[in-house]
């Protein structure tokens, strides 16, 4: 009789779906790491600079010598208060007009079906495609004949056209994920078009009116590009442009600059702050049902 020796081969472990192997979960965390720290490390050292003397600018250690004087200096020495003034009429009438224009247009694509709502959606699709570069120019000349310039109509008319057409699509988008039978239900009960958008459908929209008032309200407290060639004089500036003042062809004032860049930074700090809660769901709502 002939025995023959079999030899059972060893099992390998088969992992459920979706779990990292160790190496794999520490590349992952290693990589978010990495990436957590480039983005973190920047606006830290900004902070960090505001608060050293101009000599001490570029020394790499943290600081040595404490010291308020640059805000001092960019409140009390610059046209900084009346830039913020300029910000806040610019920003705050840009984004109660884009909300409400950007609110309306996408509820009225949503529900609607009129003729040209295809050319009409392409169109917003469309303005989204040119850069800044390209309409400085032409939007330049057009403000110039209507006697805009220097003016904050002008920007705010701007920073409209930049924001609307976007806040449009990703409204509209929210609007689609809102049952009609609600507008049913409110026509039912004797609202008109416009009362069944502002009193039923309206409040149901916080979280993407929260990103359209975010992003309209970023749109033109960051801008720098259409306000600095719309607008001239030192008091008719807004925040963006007046950082262009500390730096010139010469000399540079790093410590203002770094401590103006904090002011400015911590009202968008502060709004996204109010909306953070509304973000994810109004953004994901837009991106996903339009």
């Amino acid at each position: 009789m002939v025995s023959t020796d079999t030899q059972t081969a060893p099992t390998r472990k088969v992992r459920p779906r979706g779990e990292r192997s160790p190496l794999a979960s520490a590349a992952l965390h290693l990589t978010l790491l990495v990436a957590t720290l480039a983005a973190v490390f920047p606006p830290l050292w900004l902070v960090v600079t505001s608060f050293k003397p101009k000599t001490d600018a570029f020394d790499t250690s943290l600081v040595k010598n404490f010291t308020l004087g640059n805000y001092g200096h960019v409140i009390s020495d610059t046209q900084f208060l009346a830039w913020f003034g300029n910000s806040l009429v610019v920003v705050g009438v840009t984004t109660v007009i884009g909300v409400f224009i950007s609110a309306t247009t996408g509820y009225a694509v949503s529900r609607f079906r009129f003729p040209g709502l295809r050319p009409l959606m392409w169109l917003l699709l469309i303005t989204q495609m040119f850069p800044v570069a390209v309409l400085i120019v032409p939007l330049y000349n057009l403000l110039a004949s209507l006697g805009m310039l220097n003016q904050p109509v002008g920007l705010i008319i701007t920073y409209l056209t930049v924001a609307v057409p976007f806040c449009a699509w990703m409204m509209k988008g929210y609007f689609d994920g809102i049952p009609a039978e609600i507008d049913e239900a409110g026509r039912v009960d004797g609202l008109s078009p416009f009362g069944t958008f502002w009193r039923l459908i309206m409040p149901l929209a916080k979280p993407g009116l929260a990103v359209t008032a975010f992003y309209t309200f970023i749109t033109g407290w960051g801008e720098v590009a259409y306000a600095s060639a719309f607008m001239t004089g030192e008091e008719n500036l807004t925040l963006a442009g007046g950082l262009q003042t500390f730096v010139n062809q010469y000399t540079a004032d790093w410590g203002s600059l770094t401590a103006a860049a904090v002011l400015i930074a911590a009202p968008a700090a502060v709004v996204f702050g109010l909306v953070q809660r509304h973000l994810v769901s109004g953004l994901t709502a837009g991106a996903t049902k339009s």
